[in-house]
């Protein structure tokens, strides 16, 4: 059973390595269902794997019609259009911290039978991916916020 791992883990800002289905290092059709499992536990919109403790590229993403889990991803292209909002993260709960991003990616990734799929996502599904992303990359979403922004989101969370 997989569980959240602590805050100060230094794995989150350890760039992922990639998910080997050659030589898999866990049963990634398991793995897949327990971290979306978790994720609706835990009522986030998305989970990576170095949350959890493993350092594979990986991320779970609530997402419509349906959930994925993105083995590999990488974004191939994204808009120039950006967007300012809040993001929050299972990692550090009650921190909600004001984030510029592209509105729109085109991704690549596999699913958990090794399959590749591109797909372009918008809105709230394209922030998601980029969040989780940014896991996978060693990057914590607090950190691509401006200084003004991340004071003030820290501020908050120590009054609360």
């Amino acid at each position: 059973m997989i569980k959240l791992i602590e805050s100060n883990d230094p794995i989150l800002t350890t760039p992922c390595d990639g998910f080997d289905f050659l030589n898999p290092p866990v049963d990634p059709i398991q793995l897949a269902i327990d971290m979306v499992n978790l994720m609706h536990e835990k009522t986030g919109i998305g989970l990576a794997a170095n949350q959890v403790g493993l350092p594979y590229r990986v991320f779970s993403l609530r997402a419509s019609p349906e959930n994925l889990v993105c083995f590999n991803p990488k974004i191939v292209n994204s808009s120039n259009e950006t967007t300012i909002l809040e993001e929050g993260c299972l990692t550090y709960p009650g921190l909600w911290v004001k984030i510029k991003r592209p509105k729109e990616v085109r991704v690549r990734f596999q699913l958990p039978n090794g399959d590749t799929r591109t797909e372009t996502f918008k809105g709230l599904t394209a922030r998601a991916f980029q969040h989780e992303m940014d896991h996978l990359n060693g990057i914590l979403f607090y950190n691509r916020a401006n200084r003004y922004h991340r004071e003030i989101a820290f501020k908050r969370l120590k009054v609360k």
